[in-house]
């Protein structure tokens, strides 16, 4: 059963088990729920950014691939539906949400208001900051998988999670949603 949300709580995320991580130090995720449903999120990544690759606003990246470089991910379900959402935020600034009507199974998109974005980074420690707004999410419980693509300079990737499936590492599998987000209560 997943793990239950109250006010504000912070999660650490794992490394895959088959690629460890000697650059990154942690990854952590601090979670608020306001009343009217939006979502506050801050990951925070602590190591030797020097070593790796991070996008930064100057050099824009292809919205459909920010995975594939550093980026902090957040998937979001609601209990005993098939249908789930990705949300991909970039060191850059950029993000990008994708929708699916099950498993890997890619649907449009409806339009919405963009999440607001801060990233601050400094002394070995990388911070993004996103806010979604109550219409980019739906009511209720949800969910959610908390996860993080860290790209090293050499090209080569670690793939942190909340849980990882079984296997080689998949953000898209149910086991990884691990975190029930109950709805806030004034």
């Amino acid at each position: 059963m997943p793990a239950a949300f109250s006010t504000e709580t912070t999660l650490a995320l794992a490394c895959h088990p088959d690629a460890p991580d000697a650059v990154v130090e942690g990854i952590a995720v601090s979670l608020t729920r306001a009343p009217d449903g939006s979502l506050a999120l801050r990951y925070r990544l602590a190591g030797t950014l020097a070593a790796l690759r991070i996008p930064d606003a100057a050099t824009p990246l292809p919205p459909e691939r920010l995975w594939a470089h550093t980026c902090f991910e957040l998937f979001v379900a609601v209990p005993g539906a098939d249908a789930y959402r990705e949300f991909n935020f970039s060191p850059g600034g950029q993000w990008m949400r994708f929708d699916f009507s099950a498993y890997r199974q890619r649907v449009a998109s409806p339009a919405g208001p963009a999440p607001q974005i801060v990233v601050q980074a400094d002394d070995g420690v990388l911070e993004l900051h996103a806010h979604l707004p109550a219409q980019l999410l739906p009511p209720g419980e949800l969910i959610l998988g908390l996860t993080a693509v860290v790209e090293n300079k050499d090209g080569s990737h670690r793939y942190w999670a909340l849980r990882h499936p079984a296997g080689q590492p998949d953000f898209h599998h149910r086991d990884g949603f691990a975190f029930a987000l109950k709805v806030s209560t004034p």
